[in-house]
């Protein structure tokens, strides 16, 4: 007998737990279309590919510049004595040197830009989605990509773009 009351106590704790864990509310979220369709991020996005396509532009003309400068001292190696043509070369060298460094900043400056961005729309991210969590008593949220299949009421990335937008439009990248 007493092992029967056992027996029920815990399958009466064990179903009550199960309804108690079944009545969580998930949802999932698409952090990678909120960080590239936001009105903020697109303008981040949108202002960083101009300013990487300015630079790309820029060190085009530049490296045409200097392919130029070694055909012309190539074709004046001929006539040039030994130290002058040494010399030339070497001056060729530090150019193409200084335009590797001037193109390797301008990477890392475009993407410190970014990652800085990415980390204040993230900023103004979190407590908004805090808040939707909160109003509407959601247990979980998942990301996306980590979700195999469920249903698209759960997907409330449009709901939380659309907060984003109104709390913030600009990064104000410089």
């Amino acid at each position: 007998m007493k092992y029967l009351v056992k027996f029920f106590v815990v399958t009466f704790l064990f179903f009550i737990c199960t309804h108690v864990l079944a009545e969580q509310k998930i949802a999932y979220i698409d952090m990678k279309y909120i960080l590239n369709n936001s009105k903020a991020g697109k303008e981040a996005q949108d202002f960083l590919q101009k300013k990487l396509k300015q630079g790309q532009k820029k060190f085009v003309e530049t490296e045409n510049s200097l392919k130029k400068q070694e055909a012309d001292l190539l074709s004046k190696k001929a006539n040039l004595n030994k130290e002058d043509y040494t010399k030339k070369a070497n001056e060729l060298r530090k150019k193409v040197m200084l335009h590797q460094s001037d193109k390797r900043t301008l990477i890392e400056k475009i993407t410190k830009q970014r990652d800085e961005a990415r980390s204040k729309l993230l900023d103004k991210l979190t407590p908004i989605l805090q808040n939707y969590i909160d109003e509407n008593s959601i247990s979980l949220v998942l990301e996306k990509k980590n979700v195999v299949i469920g249903n698209t009421e759960n997907d409330i990335t449009n709901i939380i773009v659309n907060k984003l937008d109104k709390e913030i439009s600009s990064l104000n990248l410089k």
